[in-house]
């Protein structure tokens, strides 16, 4: 199960924007999030070659790399944890590492990286990433995915700063409800 697909259908949905047309190798959905204009894509490239659908969106729409987040899942965060990070590598990640070559390299966009944690014992780590999610584990995805919501609804309308600070902050369990 892709989580970084999972994570903009909550967002899109929650904002009542349909991703159905297909283009630039990626299911395309554009609307408003307050006043401020989005598109949404889902690459339906490889996972390895996501950045050919992403870098064509950004390149047709002549859109500022500070204006991309990129969401993608991540083996070295904690299980449903979220990272919101100005800019930085690929750590690994062969679609992150497409994307940066489609952007001729630049690492200079945000990204929202969603914990998956680490395989268990000697589990191949494709496997485990494409492994459906148990019943707990969607669960705790929900709260996750709806704190993505909020983090993005944030960064469009109050800025990068102040959605890292609700991202990457500790919550206490009582908000978690």
């Amino acid at each position: 199960m892709f989580v970084g697909f999972e994570m903009v259908d909550a967002i899109a949905e929650a904002e009542g924007i349909s991703l159905s047309s297909v283009s630039f190798k990626a299911l395309v959905g554009k609307g408003l999030i307050g006043d401020v204009p989005v598109i949404f894509a889902k690459p339906q490239t490889f996972m390895n070659k996501s950045g050919e659908s992403v870098g064509s969106i950004v390149s047709y729409y002549k859109i500022p790399l500070k204006q991309v987040l990129v969401i993608f899942d991540d083996l070295d965060l904690p299980f449903a944890k979220l990272r919101l990070l100005p800019k930085g590598g690929h750590g690994g990640h062969n679609g992150m590492r497409s994307v940066i070559d489609h952007f001729k390299g630049s690492r200079d966009f945000p990204r929202l990286r969603i914990g998956i944690g680490r395989p268990p014992g000697k589990m191949d780590p494709v496997n485990f990433v494409l492994r459906p999610f148990t019943k707990q584990e969607l669960e705790e995805l929900n709260f996750t995915f709806q704190d993505g919501v909020e983090a993005v609804r944030i960064l469009l309308l109050e800025g990068f700063n102040k959605s890292a600070t609700f991202v990457n902050s500790a919550k206490p369990l009582e908000q978690c409800g």
